[in-house]
């Protein structure tokens, strides 16, 4: 078990005091007390030694397999001895632009918390030093630990939503850049050599990724704001309703990235149609202009016996000054009409 645990306390009237090592008896001295909880941090715990846990704190056989395959989606489940929420922590890698997600699983009953992290991110240790500097949330039990991590992972919802909203400026900024965003200067380097088109759409599954995360919250937190939920501190639901406002930011900030994307890429999508229009005319164009001259060459390379201009010595000259009054004058004429 030390293995997996990370951290272990009881908390007695907002105050982190030492404890026996034995679960058991840890907790059976949080429930004799009265005032006090005991908090119990796992990661990635194994089926093996989660047992212990479950067998010691009660937990429901469903919430225990929940927590054991971490592909759940975010979600509020009440049962008789506890209440178990899943929430879904992300994180933001500068370097390649991607967002990635953990979970982390909480549960909380008579005089316990048991928090199960999946993944590197979400750490929890900052938020455990947090709450111990702020005794007077802590005197709210288990329901303060609750608020505290969900706190924490919406607050970073948030700034990671800020980080993505910069990496979406610079790649408008690449879009309507004179090149379109394909290998001018002004491309990123993480995106130099990838078309525009495919990061627009590798950006559009990033923040596809971080909805899976914040949409699905939603009703939970909404439902820890409301009253009647079992375990949960009747003075609680003004600091879940904190969260819940930080949390329908957070799904707005993503609501909007997501449609300036669209935007963004029938944008694109609108100046490749333009660019090649240009570029038919000026094909056009040209083949016009080159049409003259070989259709007057053609007429001329045709061995015919009868040819009248044959016999003039300034013929020749003249075929050759016609074509190139033809050729500037429909020269002239594209650039005028922008196909040149």
């Amino acid at each position: 078990m030390p293995a997996v645990i990370v951290d272990c306390a009881i908390y007695r009237d907002g105050h982190r005091t030492d404890g026996p090592a034995d679960l058991s008896d840890a907790l059976a001295q949080a429930r004799a007390e009265g005032d006090a909880f005991l908090w119990l941090g796992l990661h990635e715990a194994t089926p093996e030694e989660f047992a212990r846990v479950s067998g010691e704190f009660g937990l429901h056989p469903l919430a225990v397999e929940d927590a054991l395959t971490a592909h759940q989606r975010p979600k509020l489940e009440v049962y008789d001895d506890s209440l178990f929420l899943v929430l879904k922590p992300v994180a933001y890698d500068p370097r390649s632009d991607a967002v990635t997600t953990g979970e982390l699983m909480v549960f909380i009953g008579d005089s316990f918390v048991v928090t199960v992290r999946h993944g590197e991110g979400a750490a929890l240790a900052a938020v455990r030093r947090r709450l111990e500097a702020e005794p007077e949330v802590l005197r709210h039990g288990p329901t303060s630990v609750m608020y505290a991590v969900s706190d924490a992972v919406v607050d970073h919802y948030i700034e990671v939503a800020g980080e993505l909203q910069v990496d979406l400026e610079e790649l408008e900024a690449d879009v309507f850049a004179p090149d379109g965003g394909d290998g001018g200067p002004g491309t990123r380097a993480a995106g130099q050599g990838t078309p525009t088109a495919a990061r627009i759409y590798n950006f559009k599954r990033q923040v596809l990724e971080f909805r899976r995360a914040t949409g699905p919250l939603g009703a939970p937190m909404t439902r820890l704001a409301g009253a009647g939920v079992p375990f949960v501190h009747e003075h609680a639901q003004p600091f879940f309703r904190d969260v819940n406002d930080h949390l329908l930011h957070a799904n707005e900030q993503v609501e909007g990235l997501d449609r300036l994307l669209s935007d963004i890429l029938s944008a694109h999508l609108a100046q490749m149609g333009v660019r090649q229009n240009d570029d038919m005319r000026k094909i056009s164009a040209w083949a016009a202009m080159a049409a003259v001259p070989t259709m007057v060459a053609g007429i001329y390379g045709m061995n015919f016996k009868h040819m009248p201009e044959l016999k003039y010595v300034w013929a020749y000259p003249a075929v050759i000054a016609f074509m190139t009054v033809v050729v500037f004058g429909l020269h002239r004429q594209f650039k005028r009409r922008g196909w040149l």
